[in-house]
């Protein structure tokens, strides 16, 4: 997926950012970034430190040091209000939906429309569900089904509506192809796709390097708390990015390419 970030501002910016615990370096000088209508994959194996980075976007941990830039403007994020303050939603794996209950009320849930009266305005609620989900899915028709019922991809048109809802500009998705079969994946890579021709920048957390490749317009590599670069996913193949996963290094072909999508950065010792 090619997708040129020539004269845009990044929506968000994460600058020579620092986490230890107890001593060790989980977050070791990472500077990344997201440009509005593109999706990031952050890879690296269990312990890189891509998970600990992605929580300090989303407000889980605070770092001891570095900064965060969400449209041009330094942001201070402590917790996940901060986060939903800066127009960031995270969509976790298990999609932290209220099983019993149908899409509308999980997409307002802590977050209700109350009446001048006082009492829940399910018509208002449901009218403002039905809006956006199909905005963001035209075939989802299951509007008063509890959400157990719904299929993985029509659970995360829900999620995702959620995120959309309170204008979330930046999402950070955690394995959103996970356990899901191969109709329901392509469901979940429309739903992208029509995310970021509405312009939203998505950071795609996964192990699956077939969903990141289809998903993927470049990569941020970490390896021992440090990132080995950010390349273009169409300049690099399954091996080179093994490659920089287990290794730490870049990719011959890429070690001297300057320019945005491709940063050499040094691999940790």
């Amino acid at each position: 997926m090619s997708n040129s970030n020539a004269g845009k501002n990044p929506l968000v910016e994460m600058r020579d950012i620092h986490l230890s615990f107890g001593g060790i370096k989980a977050v070791d000088g990472v500077s990344i970034d997201l440009y509005p209508g593109e999706v990031v994959g952050v890879l690296g194996h269990n312990g890189a430190g891509k998970s600990t980075l992605i929580k300090i976007l989303a407000g889980a941990y605070t770092p001891d040091s570095g900064e965060i830039i969400v449209d041009g403007r330094a942001a201070k994020i402590e917790n996940a209000r901060d986060a939903r303050d800066n127009k960031i939603e995270t969509i976790y794996q298990n999609l932290a939906l209220a099983d019993n209950l149908d899409a509308a009320q999980n997409l307002f849930l802590g977050r209700e429309i109350v009446s001048k009266t006082g009492f829940l305005d399910d018509v208002a609620m449901e009218h403002k569900a039905r809006e956006v989900l199909h905005r963001l899915n035209p075939n989802f028709k299951k509007f008063n089904a509890p959400v157990a019922a719904l299929s993985g991809g029509q659970r995360q048109s829900v999620a995702i509506a959620r995120a959309l809802l309170f204008e979330a500009r930046i999402l950070i998705m955690d394995e959103p192809c996970a356990a899901l079969g191969v109709q329901e994946t392509r469901m979940v890579g429309e739903l992208i796709d029509q995310l970021k021709k509405d312009g939203l920048g998505i950071l795609l957390i996964s192990h699956d390097l077939h969903d990141v490749f289809d998903l993927s317009d470049r990569l941020h590599v970490m390896k021992n708390g440090q990132l080995v670069g950010t390349v273009r996913t169409e300049d690099v193949n399954h091996d080179d990015v093994l490659g920089m996963i287990i290794l730490g290094k870049m990719p011959d072909h890429l070690i001297h390419l300057a320019g945005p999508g491709a940063t050499n950065v040094p691999a940790p010792a």
